[in-house]
């Protein structure tokens, strides 16, 4: 079985207390971690703007990994 390989960056944003509050009840509501609710937020608004670059199809991602 593949495994996906981990292509993460680390970085460091300010936000105001307000800001953050909200989002740390947001992901506590989504039972999401607050770092992966800011990861949705932001892939929400790129996808919703069309700016996400386009993924393989899953079919191809197998016959390579075969």
């Amino acid at each position: 079985m593949a495994t996906k390989e981990n292509k993460s960056k680390s970085f460091i944003l300010r936000v105001d207390a307000e800001t953050m509050n909200a989002i740390e009840k947001w992901a506590a509501d989504e039972f999401r971690s607050t770092n992966g609710q800011l990861q949705w937020i932001i892939t929400e608004a790129l996808r919703k703007a069309k700016r996400l670059p386009k993924r393989k199809a899953f079919n191809n991602e197998e016959e390579e990994n075969v």
